[in-house]
């Protein structure tokens, strides 16, 4: 029991239902960032009227003053790497057909950033790159209507 795991087969079960029910809701900033990003296929964040900074996912309150949010700011789609990982396999420990990276994006403008899907293969992807948004055609107010980011052709 106080062994390390070094596997995820290695991992207990529950077995039957757990009787948990969850309701996640992004809210009141999460919710226009996302209505943005589906609607109009806009970055949306919140500046701080106290110390300027520009906050993407939207902020209700300035993490570093604690100021109220409440200056909607326009985002361009593009950004930087600051960190990656290469995945190679699934949660199951299965290996992935093709490499996935998920990378850290601080995007243009902001504080904070977001963490999606490089399209790029491992050996091109580096901290420093710039890449830009790409949005799904049909779209469902989530963050996956970010297909993935591509790097910029400079």
């Amino acid at each position: 029991m106080f062994e390390p795991k070094t596997s995820n087969q290695e991992l207990s079960a529950w077995r039957g239902n757990i009787p948990v029910e969850n309701l996640y809701t992004v809210g009141i900033a999460g919710e226009r960032f996302f209505r943005m990003l589906k609607e109009k296929g806009k970055l949306v964040g919140t500046r701080c009227p106290a110390c300027g900074k520009a906050f993407v996912p939207a902020r209700m309150y300035c993490e570093a003053c604690f100021e109220k949010c409440n200056e909607e700011v326009a985002l361009p789609l593009t950004g930087e790497v600051t960190t990656f990982t290469v995945c190679r396999r699934d949660l199951d420990e299965r290996p992935l057909a093709e490499p996935q990276v998920i990378a850290h994006i601080r995007i243009d403008g902001a504080e904070g950033g977001i963490v999606h899907r490089i399209a790029a293969a491992p050996e091109k992807v580096s901290v420093g790159m710039r890449v830009e948004a790409v949005l799904a055609k049909k779209r469902t107010g989530a963050i996956t209507d970010i297909e993935h980011f591509r790097p910029v052709k400079r």
